[in-house]
C-alpha cells in the first residue's frame, strides 16, 4: 500500500533467526551449548547488546535456557509437545476453560487418530506391537490401584502418537498431557474421590484391547466407534468430580508427564509419563 513502510528488522532478530534456524533444522541439537557470546560476537561481526538481545529472544522462545556460573552458557532446547501442552494450558486457563472441555475435544479428535492408526498400511509393525505393549503392561499391574490412570493414559498417549501425522501428534498429542494432568489430578489416591474400582478398570481394560483388535483388522469405523465409546464412559467417570474447576497450566509441570517422540522407542520400552 502506498505511504506504508515496511520496518526492516533490528541486527538481533536477525542473529536471532540465524541461531533459531539452526536449531529446528537439526544443525544444534538437545542439551547442546551455543557458542560463547565472543565467538558470536566474531561469528556474526555485531555488537554485544545484539547479541545479547538475541539470546534473550531465543530464552523467550523456549529454545534456549541461560545458566549462570563457570559452567554457564546457553543450552539448546527443542520444541516439544510438554511445552505446547504448557502454552495451550495456559491460554485455556487464562480463558476460563475447563476440563470437560477438553474431554470434549478429545471425544471427536482422538477416535480419528484411532481411525488413522487402523488405515495405516503398516499398523502391524508401527503401531500394533506398541499398543499391545501398553495393555501388557495394564494387565502385569491391574491390582496395583496407584498405576491404574498412569498405564491408561499412556496406552491413548501411544494411539496418538503412533497415529502417522506429525500435526495430529503435536496437538492432540497437547491435549492428551493436559487431560491426562487434570486425570492424575483427580485419581491420585489421596481423599475423595476413592480409587477406581475393580469392575471400571476391567471394562477399560477390555475396551483398550478390544480397540486394538479393531486396529489389527485394518477396520478404521469400528476403531473409531470403539475409541468414542470408551472415552465417554472414561470422561463421566472423571468428570463426575472437579466439574466446576477451570484447566490449570501448573499441573502440566507437576505430574512428571511425557509425550516424547515414541518413534524413537521400541515396542515394550516405556518411558515414565502420566496417563
Amino acid at each position: 500500500m502506498a505511504g506504508q513502510r515496511i520496518r526492516q528488522p533490528r541486527v538481533a532478530e536477525i542473529v536471532a533467526a540465524r541461531l533459531r534456524d539452526d536449531i529446528l533444522s537439526g544443525r544444534l541439537r538437545e542439551g547442546d551449548v551455543l557458542p560463547s557470546q565472543e565467538s558470536l560476537f566474531a561469528e556474526f561481526g555485531v555488537s554485544p547488546p545484539a547479541v545479547r538481545e538475541a539470546i534473550h529472544i531465543l530464552e523467550t522462545d523456549g529454545l534456549i535456557s541461560v545458566r549462570r556460573g563457570n559452567v554457564g552458557g546457553a543450552v539448546v532446547h527443542l520444541p516439544s509437545a510438554e511445552r505446547t501442552a504448557h502454552m495451550i494450558s495456559m491460554v485455556l486457563q487464562t480463558r476460563s476453560a475447563t476440563p470437560a472441555d477438553v474431554s470434549e475435544a478429545l471425544m471427536h479428535l482422538e477416535p480419528i487418530c484411532a481411525g488413522m492408526c487402523a488405515a495405516r498400511a503398516d499398523r502391524m509393525t508401527e503401531v500394533v506391537p506398541y499398543l499391545q505393549a501398553e495393555i501388557a503392561a495394564q494387565v502385569e499391574e491391574f491390582d496395583d490401584v496407584a498405576q491404574y490412570v498412569p498405564n491408561a493414559r499412556r496406552f491413548h498417549e501411544t494411539l496418538v502418537s503412533r497415529c502417522g501425522n506429525e500435526p495430529m501428534i503435536l496437538l492432540i498429542g497437547s491435549l492428551e498431557l493436559i487431560w491426562s494432568a487434570h486425570e492424575s489430578a483427580v485419581w491420585n489416591g489421596e481423599g475423595d474421590p476413592a480409587p477406581m474400582g475393580r469392575k471400571t478398570r476391567r471394562a477399560a481394560l477390555r475396551d483398550h484391547q478390544r480397540l486394538l483388535d479393531a486396529i489389527c483388522d485394518g477396520n478404521a469405523a469400528r476403531a473409531m466407534r470403539v475409541a468414542q465409546n470408551h472415552l465417554a464412559a472414561a470422561r463421566h467417570n472423571t468428570l463426575v468430580f472437579g466439574t466446576d474447576k477451570t484447566i490449570e497450566a501448573k499441573l502440566i509441570g507437576n505430574t512428571g508427564l511425557d509425550f516424547g517422540p515414541q518413534y524413537n522407542g521400541r515396542p515394550g520400552s516405556r518411558k515414565e509419563s502420566g496417563t
